[in-house]
């Protein structure tokens, strides 16, 4: 470890002035912390990222050409389903294909104390989340006769209970070998006006989660990429947390992914079509030749609102934030300077310990900048990656807020709906209500079936009565 004359000069050398003048006089076990945290990062790249995102920060023009991307629709007949379900079916059964969960969230916006994933979520068993993808992932296991190995991002927030919430479900029947659970990385926040870095108290850094685009880095510095080639994973499917419709091990999508010639095997998305023109969700964009994810915000009202000759949405691919990625890929984001992704900047309230004065501050405005990645950056960097587009009810419904729009309540509504449409498609008479919406709570597990098809010959209610909850 440096002296703290050492570190003092280094932080000097970068024009971090204020800090190198408290470090000089820290001791004790508050140094140690202090000059720990301080090692964790690379001095040089953090001064170059307060100058570029910090006080001189220019925000970059917007682009000349925006034009919708291209992406295999779901109607649409002319690629072969059956020849990508066979080759995806293949990769899943040679045991080439892992899950990927980003679950650094807890479930504070939904009045629930813990992490999002053991947030109860399910229908009518109230299901955690975790629960709910650990059972898709013992069914398909069981169906392909394969281990799919599960990698699960957590942040320092949530490490520790997510471990102990799946150590006291007994991994919910899962081979804790084969589930490996890492923390994503931290950025230090700094001052807006001034490019400070900011502490959180005397001894420790205001820092902020990398965002989900630090998960390249995080599966390497954790082993977890080192555990993937060494187990012959080629591709992960990846998910969010937050979404229990998500189908998060898809054997078309992964078939698309590795093998339709508009892909290069590196990075693949799902898509829905947008519910209107300002769904809060990023949009799969062609920015010049560049395949890339606008976000909502970012798009020009114009843009969003623009419709073709059917009085559809021209801009419509909403990303919900599932892709199919290959090992090879992850590992050149992590390893490569020239696959660096980029940080997006956000001016947030950041309370923070003043060193100057010795005084805990608590601004009334915002006064901080942090920096985050996000993981759909790295479209850009893959040689060809394409975008398919599925069902929302079959694939999107998330659980973000309390109320309203992505609450609780509109995710059972999709859940049962799914339920639903799968029994309908087998025989069963379903209660709807006036808006065609079904008039019942269904929840049909992962063990009892993976798509409707997995219904055939199974032993099936007639029908099920209004306002009924079921669990099948």
């Amino acid at each position: 470890m440096p002296t703290a004359t050492a570190l003092s000069a280094q932080l000097e050398s970068i024009g971090q002035s204020a800090l190198a003048k408290y470090i000089a006089g820290v001791q004790g076990d508050g140094a140690d912390l202090l000059f720990n945290e301080l090692q964790q990062f690379d001095l040089d790249d953090i001064a170059q990222y307060i100058n570029t995102y910090g006080p001189s920060f220019q925000p970059t023009p917007p682009a000349d050409t925006i034009a919708p991307a291209p992406y295999f629709a779901l109607n649409d007949k002319s690629w072969d389903r059956v020849t990508y379900q066979k080759k995806g079916e293949e990769l899943i059964a040679a045991g080439k294909v892992g899950c990927f969960t980003v679950a650094g969230g807890q479930g504070s916006r939904l009045g629930y104390e813990g992490p999002k994933g053991c947030y109860p979520t399910s229908c009518v068993t109230d299901k955690s989340l975790f629960e709910m993808f650990a059972q898709t992932i013992y069914a398909n296991e069981r169906k392909y006769n394969a281990i799919i190995p599960w990698y699960i991002m957590t942040s320092p927030l949530n490490h520790e209970q997510t471990v102990a919430f799946f150590e006291s479900h007994a991994h919910f029947g899962l081979d804790p070998k084969n589930i490996k659970f890492f923390q994503q990385g931290v950025m230090p926040s700094f001052d807006a006006s001034t490019g400070d870095l900011l502490l959180s108290d005397p001894a420790h850094l205001a820092t902020n989660p990398d965002g989900h685009g630090g998960a390249y880095k995080a599966l390497h510095v954790s082993g977890a990429l080192e555990d993937m080639i060494a187990r012959g994973v080629e591709h992960l499917s990846y998910f969010q947390v937050d979404n229990p419709n998500a189908k998060i091990i898809d054997p078309i999508f992964i078939g698309l992914h590795a093998h339709s010639p508009e892909s290069s095997g590196e990075f693949s998305s799902k898509m829905v079509a947008k519910a209107h023109a300002h769904e809060k969700v990023g949009v799969f964009c062609r920015i010049g030749d560049t395949l890339s994810v606008v976000e909502y915000s970012d798009l020009p009202q114009e843009l969003a609102e623009m419709t073709n000759e059917s009085d559809e949405l021209m801009f419509n691919a909403g990303s919900i934030a599932i892709h199919a990625i290959s090992i090879a890929f992850i590992n050149k984001i992590a390893t490569d300077p020239s696959y660096a992704l980029p940080f997006h900047r956000a001016v947030k309230k950041v309370a923070h310990f003043d060193p100057a004065t010795g005084l805990h501050v608590d601004p009334p405005e915002p006064n901080a900048i942090k920096l985050e990645q996000f993981v759909f950056d790295a479209i850009a960097l893959a040689d060809r990656s394409i975008v398919v587009e599925t069902d929302r009810v079959e694939e999107f419904a998330p659980v973000k807020n309390s109320t309203g729009p992505d609450s609780i309540e509109t995710s059972k509504q999709l859940q049962s709906q799914r339920a639903a449409n799968w029994l309908a498609a087998n025989g069963v008479t379903i209660p709807t209500n006036t808006d065609g919406s079904v008039n019942a709570a269904i929840e049909l597990s992962p063990l009892t079936a993976l798509c409707n098809d997995d219904l055939k010959g199974q032993d099936l209610p007639e029908s099920i009565e209004p306002g009924a909850s079921i669990q099948l």
